[in-house]
């Protein structure tokens, strides 16, 4: 008899998505961990390094423009949120207060916000970032932004996810560039 068919199964990864970010969120080693941490799809805890003092500063200037720019809703920074592959934290979020009511309620979101931004870390990988959009965007994201290391921001839309849009379609007034 194989021991591994006794191993239980992941019924609903949302729940246990949530449930492991609330574990692992009260560990006192996680508690203290200097940088940002996120789960693969096992509920793992991937440990990342800590962001540079300029990542804060575009995280802060994105969040501050999609407030100016933005429908009335909520903008928010290092955002856990549920996905296939485990919680992902973006790095910034907008989400309308009828999405929030329907993903709202725990430590993490049980979909992703309207708009999720990932702001590039000289320790990103383009596949990285690219799984991370993927991810989003099958969570519910209706916008994936990109943020470069020079400030400049790729738009990418629900409906044709694998090309700069340009643009926001939700905030149209959105600049290009944030001060690098």
């Amino acid at each position: 008899m194989n021991a591994l068919l006794k191993l239980p199964g992941i019924e609903n990864q949302t729940v246990f998505n949530l449930d492991r970010w609330e574990e692992i969120g009260r560990d006192p080693l996680v508690q203290n961990w200097p940088g940002r941490v996120e789960t693969d799809r096992y509920g793992r805890p991937i440990m990342m390094c800590y962001a540079e003092f300029s990542h804060g500063g575009k995280q802060f200037d994105i969040g501050t423009l999609i407030q100016k720019h933005a429908p009335t809703g909520k903008v928010t920074v290092e955002c856990p949120i549920s996905t296939s592959e485990g919680v992902k934290v973006a790095d910034v979020g907008w989400v309308s207060k009828k999405r929030l009511l329907q993903i709202g309620g725990r430590t993490a979101l049980k979909g992703a916000p309207e708009i999720c931004v990932e702001v590039i870390s000289p320790s990103n990988k383009r596949g990285e970032i690219e799984e991370k959009r993927r991810l989003y965007f099958e969570a519910g994201a209706k916008e994936v932004w990109v943020c470069d290391k020079k400030g400049r921001l790729m738009f990418f839309i629900k409906d044709e996810p694998d090309s700069d849009a340009g643009g926001s379609l939700i905030c149209p007034k959105m600049p290009k560039t944030v001060d690098a």
